[in-house]
């Protein structure tokens, strides 16, 4: 048996800049940090020749083929396994969230299959393979950030080229600044669920229109990068967030909605310096910087569920690893 942890992102600049309808322009950048939240994928070699696969249903078949789970599917095909053989998903956080589950999913599959088969990939590797599994294979409208930060973890500078390939620069902060981070950054659920793909989908049409709303998010993740690294974690990041956060909803209207908007106002009234909404937007968790003594006043204001988390160091990992 084998069971891999592999941990969701929360994104701070720069998403839409990894799609390839913009970085193949010149080159994307975002920056992001994996949580304390995982999804765990077990594979386990089965007593017959099925396929029995078990996340929100349950499916067993005799043939790769026949499975409706499109991203089981492609990755067992990926892999070179065709029978015998048992998946299970177990998730911290639902689905449609804004926190990559998809991408993790994918990443943490990945990782126990070709453990499964006796091969242990680097985390560009893993990352690689969710790629072209997700764009390539399945023709998902995604980009590259999610599958990244799943496979490497922690706080993360990553700058898409021109030419398909991905650049990686860890930001390592002094414990400090850390905790300074994590005191100030509040994750709070919003309650809907929404569809990732077809945000996208709109997106990436519109990415030709907005040009200059994606170049400043892109330079906006160079000059966090720089800032974080070299100075720390200051009230800018909070700026940072509320100028992204302006920019990136004006790309299409399924980004924010008029719930999102109310609670965004109401977080800055209730003295938050900047937020945005996780993911490709639409629902899911709202992320705001906020000094500690305001927080109750943003609690109030919100009327939300906070979800406490920590900054994690590490992406997928094998975590159990069994021959019998």
């Amino acid at each position: 048996m084998i069971i891999t942890r592999t941990p969701f992102r929360i994104s701070f600049t720069g998403g839409g800049t990894d799609l390839p309808g913009y970085y193949s322009t010149g080159y994307g950048a975002v920056v992001n940090a994996t949580i304390d939240k995982y999804i765990y994928l077990t594979v386990n070699k089965r007593f017959d020749k099925s396929i029995r696969v078990s996340y929100s249903k349950t499916e067993i078949v005799d043939r790769v083929e026949d499975l409706e789970h499109d991203i089981v599917k492609a990755a067992l095909k990926m892999v070179g396994i065709t029978e015998g053989v048992e998946i299970t998903s177990i998730s911290d956080i639902p689905a449609g969230t804004g926190l990559g589950s998809s991408s993790s999913f994918a990443v943490g599959l990945i990782n126990a299959l070709y453990t499964y088969v006796g091969l242990q990939l680097s985390a560009h590797e893993l990352a690689e393979k969710a790629c072209q599994l997700e764009i390539e294979v399945l023709k998902k409208p995604v980009g590259k950030q999610d599958q990244f930060a799943a496979a490497y973890g922690g706080i993360n500078y990553f700058r898409f080229n021109a030419d398909g390939t991905v650049g990686y620069r860890p930001i390592k902060m002094p414990p400090p600044e850390l905790e300074k981070m994590q005191e100030k950054l509040s994750i709070w659920y919003t309650g809907i669920n929404r569809s990732a793909e077809v945000i996208l989908a709109q997106q990436a049409k519109d990415t030709l229109n907005k040009i200059d709303v994606l170049d400043y998010m892109k330079e906006q993740a160079d000059m966090m990068a720089e800032e974080l690294c070299n100075r720390g974690f200051s009230e800018t990041f909070g700026e940072s967030l509320h100028n992204g956060w302006q920019k990136k909803k004006s790309i299409t209207r399924l980004i924010s909605n008029s719930d999102i908007d109310r609670l965004y106002e109401a977080a800055l009234d209730a003295g938050a310096r900047g937020g945005k909404i996780l993911g490709a937007g639409g629902g899911g968790f709202l992320l705001f910087y906020c000094d500690a003594e305001k927080t109750e006043a943003l609690r109030d204001a919100l009327g939300l569920e906070e979800m406490k988390f920590k900054i994690t160091k590490h992406g997928s990992r094998v975590v159990y690893f069994s021959e019998n």
